[in-house]
């Protein structure tokens, strides 16, 4: 191991959740953690309107055995939302969360990783240069279990951890990973189930979000898919359909998507003629008969019939019937 390499994991950061503006919100939720532990940096809030509000979060979590469709469509979600300056949360777990963690960070993003084992545990093995290459990132590597090292040994049980009889700090892998998906879901502003059985940790993922009040997103599946089970499932419990990573960022930053909704509709509003932006704008405004549109624009018969046939070519209107017309 390189010397590069271990210097990124020489230093565990010990705090409350309290102590940060990023964990804080995780003193809100069911069993709240006592002590988080952590490699990186944890994200800083970010000034907005005048305001220093907390860096927006997004969750996606998936099936460790993932298919090629649910892959694209992990990578490709992160990406975007990271190139919104979005903080990616996941568990660094194969498949559908590795994937979330390498879109991110292929975008310049910053992404959190959930651990369900001891700090200085990176699980599995085999993702610690993935780990290395988010801490390089300035994101962050997380647990509430501490090391298993003396130096610890006196600082609060994390749930599901107990003493052997050896006196060793220990717990149940099955289980701290389900408590750690509560975490993983109380980061986060918004959680994305992309693949899962109908039988996973992701679900759990999904049934803390719900729980802690936060919006649900699940992409439909093959309904032929065992790894597309969970999140048809959870779209029929009433969780959002995912199709695009504007449904996301819609949520997100909806007043951005409302401005830019208004500029492109004034934009479809103006015509390559002053006749066409008149059309338009006069449909725009709820006239549908082209009686009511050529009093209103005062276009003469044979420029108003001219100029909607145009606008219907070009795909900017569409014929209703009996002259009457309405916006593409």
């Amino acid at each position: 191991m390189s010397t590069l390499f271990n210097n990124f994991f020489e230093k565990i950061n010990q705090i409350s959740p309290l102590e940060h503006n990023f964990t804080e919100v995780l003193d809100a939720i069911a069993l709240k953690p006592k002590t988080l532990f952590f490699y990186g940096k944890l994200p800083q809030n970010v000034s907005k309107n005048g305001k220093m509000t907390r860096p927006k979060t997004v969750a996606i979590v998936g099936s460790r055995h993932n298919t090629s469709y649910g892959e694209e469509i992990a990578y490709r979600l992160a990406y975007e939302l990271a190139k919104h300056n979005v903080i990616i949360v996941s568990g660094l777990a194969y498949g559908i969360d590795s994937i979330a963690h390498k879109g991110c960070l292929a975008a310049g993003g910053k992404t959190i990783a959930v651990l369900g084992t001891p700090i200085d545990h990176i699980y599995p093995a085999n993702h610690k240069t993935l780990a290395r290459e988010i801490l390089h990132q300035d994101g962050a590597i997380i647990s509430e279990y501490a090391p298993k090292t003396h130096d610890y040994y006196d600082s609060p049980l994390a749930p599901g951890e107990y003493y052997d009889d050896a006196g060793s700090r220990t717990q149940d892998p099955k289980i701290s990973f389900l408590y750690r998906n509560r975490l993983i879901s109380g980061l986060s502003d918004v959680v994305v189930v992309v693949e899962a059985a109908e039988k996973s940790g992701s679900l759990n993922t999904a049934t803390h979000a719900l729980e802690q009040g936060k919006d649900v997103f699940a992409v439909p599946g093959n309904i032929t898919n065992p790894y597309s089970q969970g999140c048809n499932k959870l779209i029929k419990q009433g969780a959002t359909p995912y199709t695009t990573p504007k449904d996301i960022l819609a949520l997100l930053f909806p007043e951005e998507y409302i401005k830019r909704h208004k500029k492109m509709r004034a934009q479809r509003l103006i015509g390559d003629t002053d006749a066409e932006t008149l059309v338009l704008q006069a449909i725009a405004s709820g006239l549908r008969s082209g009686e009511a549109i050529m009093e209103s624009t005062k276009l003469p018969p044979e420029v108003f019939s001219q100029t909607a046939t145009l606008l219907e070519i070009k795909s900017r209107i569409h014929s209703l019937g009996m002259n009457n017309w309405g916006l593409v």
